[in-house]
């Protein structure tokens, strides 16, 4: 839980900080240090997530003899009624790959007219908040649902051909968060068995969803480096994702990563539309003979 609040605690310690300098108090210099040691740890923690750091991930341009892979994924919360304004979204990003995270029965149902638009739809509607519904235009070669660990809460994996004819993978997850009654080591191994799925593949690899985990955490880390992934937010910003209603307590828990065979074309959070998460957009595309350099 602790990785959560990293921000807010270095605001915390950098206000403490301030405002015991000009008082005599008791352990005054214990105090300074501790502060700006607390304030120094967890500002080095977040600073990837900042435009002072290094991109990861270069955005390029999409030649014009390309079709570039656009892609949403977005935790509606159940309980939000709000389904006319995220159709609304749906019909102006218009995404080749569609993840809804959250859906029951009621959501399938309002959003039909949408879904029907995709020629492969996979589903697990459920009323405990961990229903998922995938859609794509694309043509599939496999779309499963998947139960990676102890846990009732599905993954998607699907491997896909893009227009171009490169083959690709795309995981969808969203992993129970770590509250009371949640074991974090669940949610963990989670995160870390999608992260094996592409370990061993050759194939490009992107990976969305609400992944109920902060983007500086130990297991995003370890999820990156045993997926082989790049993250667009490093060098760019947090693009907080949740609480959408609570600017102060925005947090980057809907995740986007890439492998470096993967070209980015645009990255980007998307307006609210009463959920507790702000939608996230991706587009990319394939280079043929896989070369593209993604450091910048």
């Amino acid at each position: 839980m602790w990785d959560f609040p990293r921000v807010h605690i270095a605001i915390v310690a950098l206000v403490v900080l301030i405002g015991c300098l000009p008082f005599t108090v008791s352990f005054k210099l214990p105090m300074i240090v501790l502060m700006a040691a607390a304030m120094c740890y967890q500002s080095v923690q977040v600073f990837p997530y900042t435009p002072l750091a290094k991109t990861e991930v270069e955005l390029v341009e999409v030649p014009a003899s390309v079709r570039p892979v656009s892609m949403m994924s977005v935790n509606v919360l159940m309980e939000n009624t709000r389904y006319a304004d995220l159709a609304r979204i749906i019909d102006r990003e218009d995404p080749d790959i569609l993840l809804l995270m959250e859906t029951d029965q009621v959501w399938h149902d309002a959003l039909g007219n949408v879904l029907d638009r995709y020629a492969t739809v996979k589903m697990h509607i459920a009323d405990d908040h961990y229903g998922l519904i995938f859609a794509t235009r694309l043509d599939p070669v496999s779309v499963d649902l998947l139960w990676p660990d102890a846990d009732d809460t599905p993954a998607l994996k699907a491997v896909l051909r893009a227009r171009d004819g490169t083959e690709f993978n795309f995981i969808g997850l969203h992993p129970r968060p770590p509250v009371p009654g949640n074991d974090t080591a669940v949610r963990d191994k989670q995160i870390k068995n999608a992260a094996l799925m592409t370990s061993s593949s050759e194939r490009p690899t992107i990976c969305m969803g609400d992944f109920n985990d902060v983007a500086w955490s130990w297991t995003t880390k370890r999820f990156k480096r045993y997926g082989g992934f790049v993250e667009p937010r490093v060098g760019r910003g947090m693009y907080a994702s949740f609480h959408a209603d609570y600017p102060f307590m925005r947090l980057p828990i809907d995740q986007i990563f890439l492998t470096k065979d993967v070209n980015l074309a645009s990255f980007d959070r998307l307006e609210s539309f009463g959920s507790d998460h702000f939608p996230m957009a991706v587009t990319v595309y394939f280079d043929n003979d896989g070369s593209t350099d993604h450091e910048s």
